[in-house]
């Protein structure tokens, strides 16, 4: 590790008792240009002409006060001859900035401030030489942020009802700069050296290990070389759990004293995953320790900032009655936060619009570690979900590729979204099975050699898995190596939006294949121009083994080695494409199903169920054969093609709930549950009992059929929430029963007042999340209001978890309205508060709005949005998709609406 230099630590001492006296309106000891001078730069993206070397930053927080200042040393160097010093600075009172020169003596320098492109301006009155280091000193202060980026303060309450604060950092993706004056953008990899002044009763963490501290003050060892959005520092009260990896790692987990009981599964979990990370990359982990840190409020579920990685509560604590999804949700979110110390950490995007590099790599990575060291949580059963949610999005004009410009902090943000993370996991997948593991694996490990501490794109990526893949000893290829340009094959999958519908007409031993883009929105012209390199597969009726074929163009024909009942393209969904089978093709398939379902895969069949109704959604295949094929799903069992079946029917009716039709959304729910699945929910237990797939599965289920009436449900739940609020909630319930026991005592006044009081009372935040999710669906509008208006003041329940409440309550029939007038009265503070084009805003504006099917509401929503200013996001992708959703809607309400009541009428009858 590198030393912290002497004369540096000492020059700093020197600062920071001056500008604890700095507060706004305080004389500048720096000397402000004229006002009417212009800013010197133009453009969004810094300019190239200095490059940050070293960062020495001291942080003094008053907790008392809520504000903080500091002081920053920044050593430079020039690669342009220049008189001007541009970087990073956001709502900072910038008081003082002196150049160092080597040999000469402290020299006040001039800056002008930028606020709409967050850039501050250094003006030398003498030339800075290419090649030369120079150093500049700037002290500033500001207030602790109110939201949840930069430097911004936390809170939670003490079981003696004292409120207690934490000042913590979130910086990515460009709120580095609202901490410290900074090169805000992640190609200005530097080193760090922090110090913190603090109060006795606190204590100070960071990236790197404390190298000393006293009363006042914490000095820590300077880092590896990284970009601003990795920074971290926290001042706090709370207590800690460590262990050690294999790999001599010490990992420590951090929270609030009243729940460090609740560490123990999340320090285990830490120590499992990053020595499975060191071993799997074959590159140790570069620092000498790993915290992990429960922030009571945190706007994300996670960030990986190097050696000191942050979690939302829930996404960290861990009691051992907690259900079966929470013990799954936190092993996940940990294993894709330890799997950006590599991917995102060690080896960083060149800029935001390969942001997929860092997110889809992580988001993969936690599927893959998480598979190999807890098996039993059976993670692939949820893999196409990711699949499927982001084809939702990716199917929609609104769309963007997976690597696509931007330049403005708003639009860096946008792309935190489902294409990034979770497209970008889906891609990765098809990648690696095109290639193989073995090549695969070994390409991404050159690549993490090859660019450590170092920015890449896309194509530095691809090359290290060409690399390898055309060896002449790799086994197993199918493919030639003519055919084997990773970039050339990948470019079609991160440079152009959507995905591809591939049909395929079975005649003989011929299959004809025909690719076009899967778009729900009419308009042969948008779908010009598109085309994929494919690598399809498939397996038939007479043999299981997985045969390819890469698709390259837009028409092309194989020969099976002979005829077949069936053929099934894309196994197990290996592939980000869809597949219509033309001719009699979904009905052998469908046969397969009602006959013999086991013959494919849960995953073949969730991938059926799935592209048989998006399918209908563009009018390749009618309404009534995709309900036909779900007609199996009276005879299925397993958790992945049960919930994909519920997760397409279950919108349906829900367009209905939004229409108020009334006698077609019950015989829908009718159908759902006597006819599917009433077999499947009768034979669930109400324990804690099973594999992590069947407990989740039992949640799921008896939820869903509490809340639409089952009256075996309805009432075994009824009795057991009266015992356990007879006993002041002191009862134990099995925990994987407890979210439909809660939603059955929430639907009268005196069990919801109950249960908000629990809510407070309850030091478990999975007990927590479970009553928050049950308030949330209750049929008593009064008490939907209070939640709304009680989450967004924060005092019971945390802001962090609004957009959470405002989307459950849009999905609640009594509440719809309720969360659409609360998204369109409180939107100004909204976006001040969660930031604009953030994914919690975009969350909210689609999750509202996506059951709407009438002109009328797309007429109000439309007229919301447009009179809103740019300033307050008019121009977000999110509004965009929602205009589109419930276009859609409503297109698919006039098209299916009469067919669907016939079919229902002739099944109730």
């Amino acid at each position: 590790m590198l030393a912290v230099p002497l004369l540096v630590l000492l020059l700093l001492e020197a600062s920071v008792p001056s500008l604890a006296a700095q507060l706004p309106g305080s004389d500048s000891a720096g000397t402000p240009p004229p006002a009417d001078q212009a800013f010197p730069w133009e453009r969004m993206r810094l300019p190239q002409t200095v490059v940050p070397l070293h960062y020495n930053l001291t942080v003094h927080p008053d907790m008392n006060t809520l504000r903080f200042t500091g002081v920053v040393h920044i050593e430079l160097e020039v690669l342009e001859n220049t008189t001007t010093i541009v970087l990073h600075s956001s709502e900072l009172l910038i008081s003082k900035v002196t150049l160092l020169v080597p040999g000469g003596p402290p020299t006040p320098l001039r800056f002008l401030e930028h606020p709409a492109s967050e850039q501050l301006a250094l003006l030398s009155d003498r030339v800075l030489y290419q090649g030369g280091t120079y150093d500049v000193l700037l002290e500033f202060s500001a207030n602790l942020s109110d939201n949840y980026h930069g430097f911004y303060k936390s809170s939670y309450r003490a079981s003696s009802g004292e409120i207690r604060y934490v000042a913590s950092t979130q910086f990515e993706a460009t709120s580095a700069r609202a901490a410290f004056p900074c090169f805000d953008e992640p190609a200005f990899k530097a080193n760090f050296t922090i110090q913190i002044v603090r109060e006795p009763r606190h204590i100070a963490i960071s990236n790197m290990p404390k190298l000393a501290g006293g009363l006042l003050k914490d000095y820590f060892d300077t880092s590896v070389r990284m970009s601003t959005y990795l920074v971290a520092f926290i001042v706090s009260d709370f207590l800690s759990v460590s262990k050690t990896t294999q790999h001599g790692v010490k990992i420590s987990v951090y929270a609030s004293p009243e729940k460090i009981d609740q560490t123990s599964f999340a320090l285990d979990a830490a120590v499992k995953l990053l020595d499975f990370y060191d071993d799997f990359f074959d590159i140790p982990y570069p620092l000498p320790k790993q915290d992990l840190v429960a922030i009571p409020d945190f706007q994300s579920g996670a960030m990986e900032n190097w050696g000191l990685t942050t979690y939302r509560e829930a996404g960290l604590l861990f009691q051992p009655k907690s259900s079966a999804s929470d013990k799954l949700g936190i092993t996940m979110v940990i294993a894709h936060e330890l799997a950006h110390q590599w991917f995102g950490n060690l080896v960083t995007m060149e800029w935001w619009n390969d942001l997929w590099l860092n997110e889809g790599f992580a988001k993969f990575m936690e599927f893959v570690s998480v598979d190999i060291t807890y098996p039993e949580l059976q993670v692939d059963d949820f893999f196409l979900g990711k699949c499927f949610n982001a084809m939702e999005v990716d199917s929609l004009t609104s769309s963007h590729p997976v690597s696509t410009p931007v330049e403005t902090p708003s639009q860096i943000r946008e792309m935190f979204d489902d294409v990034s993370y979770s497209k970008g996991a889906c891609i990765l997948n098809m990648l690696r099975d095109f290639l193989t593991r073995e090549a695969f694996n070994e390409g991404i490990i050159r690549y993490l050699r090859r660019y450590s501490y170092q920015n890449t794109v896309n194509s530095h990526l691809w090359q290290s898995l060409s690399n390898v893949s055309r060896r002449p000893d790799r086994p197993h290829k199918w493919y030639t190596d003519d055919e084997l340009d990773v970039g050339t094959i990948m470019d079609t999958w991160t440079l152009q939006e959507g995905f591809p519908l591939v049909t395929v007409e079975v005649k003989g031993r011929e299959v004809r294949l025909h690719q076009e883009r899967y778009l729900k929105t009419d308009g042969p012209a948008l779908s010009d121009g598109f085309l994929w390199k494919i690598p399809l597969t498939y397996k038939t009726s007479h043999s299981n083994t997985i045969q390819r074929f890469l698709l390259k163009n837009k028409t092309d024909v194989l020969y099976l080695e002979e005829e077949v009942d069936w053929v099934k393209f894309n196994v197990d969904m290996s592939g980000y494409y869809m597949v219509h089978y033309q001719g009699q093709g979904w009905s052998g398939l469908t046969r397969l199903l009602q006959t013999n379902h086991t013959a494919l895969s849960s995953s073949d069949r969730a991938s059926l169920i799935n592209n048989v109704f998006q399918l209908v959604s563009v009018g390749k295949v009618p309404l009534d054969t995709a309900l036909e094929l779900s007609l199996y799903l009276s005879r299925e069992m397993e958790t992945l093609a049960v919930t994909q079946g519920l997760s397409e029917l279950v919108p349906i009716y829900k367009l209905m709930e939004k229409r108020d039709m009334k006698t077609l959304e019950n015989q829908m729910k009718v159908r759902l549950t006597p006819t599917l699945l009433q077999t499947l929910i009768d034979q669930q237990t109400w324990s804690d009992s099973g594999s992590v797939s069947e407990r989740v599965l039992r949640s799921y289920l008896l939820l869903f059929a509490c809340v639409r009436n089952h009256a075996p449900c309805v009432e075994k739940a009824s009795r057991l929430f009266h015992s356990w609020k007879a006993l002041d909630g002191n009862m134990s319930l099995p925990s994987d029963i407890s979210l439909c026991v809660f939603a059955i005592g929430a639907r009268t006044p005196e069990g919801w007042d109950f249960l908000y009081e629990m809510y407070g009372r309850s030091p478990d935040t999975s007990v927590k999340s479970r009553i928050k999710t049950a308030l949330s669906i209750s049929p008593l509008t009064d008490k939907l209001h209070i939640l709304l208006e009680e989450s967004f003041r924060g005092e019971v329940l945390k802001t962090q978890d609004l957009p959470h409440v405002v989307i459950a309550v849009s999905k609640n029939p009594h509440g719809y309205k309720l969360a659409w007038d609360f998204l369109r009265a409180n939107w100004p503070a909204l976006i001040k508060k969660f930031g604009e084009g953030s994914s919690s805003i975009a969350r909210m504006v689609t999750g509202v709005t996506d059951q709407y099917s009438t002109p009328h509401m797309l007429k109000e929503v439309q007229e919301f949005f447009g009179s809103l200013t740019k300033e307050m996001g008019s121009e977000l992708r999110c509004i965009q998709q929602t205009y589109e959703t419930i276009e859609l809607n409503i297109r698919w309400v006039d098209k299916h609406l009469p067919l669907l009541q016939q079919l229902l009428q002739l099944l109730h009858s």
